[in-house]
């Protein structure tokens, strides 16, 4: 196991820490599985521009970060979807309130039809690595989620502290915006970096 594929190994490892402290409640905590989060993200980062630049791309690699990819959205967006259905007023989400299960599909039906078309193409001796549409998907997902973990424990402050002000508010709009905007683009990117894998993979179905 080189450098990339044991830092990729660590976020895996850091993964299920996010759930745990998001869902349990409590600003430090909701803090806390934002920075967690915040150091898986820029792992991926990090691992993907040691490979490349020392040449330590490997099938391994390949393999193992959409993986981590994958389980780091479920144990973010998973407990976003369930924090966004409480009944307490700052559980609703910017712009969507409560997240919609159809959004829930959308994201993870993509994941699971492409992890599946990895799969088949592993046993027919064809390695996919991640496109720039899936990429891009990606980097929007990880925005939203970066921007929603951050946001609960901060809009708990600022209404357990009274921030007020032309800035909070500026922020707060800030904010907002991102969040919306980037879940509704990473739906639309996900239907069509799903369509993508399909059209650009396409002669598996007659490989023998």
């Amino acid at each position: 196991m080189n450098i990339p594929n044991a830092i990729t190994a660590a976020r895996i490892a850091l993964c299920p820490v996010i759930p745990f402290l998001a869902l349990s409640g409590g600003g430090a905590n909701r803090y806390a599985a934002f920075f967690v989060f915040l150091v898986a993200a820029l792992s991926d980062i990090w691992d993907g521009q040691l490979a490349r630049r020392y040449g330590w791309v490997t099938d391994t690699g390949k393999l193992l970060d959409p993986l981590a990819d994958k389980l780091l959205l479920a144990c973010t967006f998973v407990p976003l979807y369930l924090i966004s259905h409480r009944t307490d007023d700052l559980a609703r989400l910017p712009w969507w309130g409560q997240m919609p299960l159809w959004v829930m599909l959308v994201i993870f039906g993509r994941e699971v039809l492409v992890t599946v078309l990895r799969g088949y193409a592993v046993r027919r001796g064809v390695v996919i690595a991640a496109g720039k549409s899936g990429k891009a998907k990606t980097l929007l997902l990880s925005v939203f989620t970066g921007a929603a973990l951050l946001w609960y424990p901060l809009a708990a402050t600022a209404a357990d502290t009274g921030w007020s002000g032309a800035p909070w508010a500026l922020w707060s709009a800030l904010h907002r915006a991102i969040i919306g905007v980037t879940l509704g683009l990473s739906v639309l990117l996900s239907l069509f970096s799903m369509a993508d894998y399909l059209w650009r993979h396409r002669s598996l179905a007659t490989r023998g």
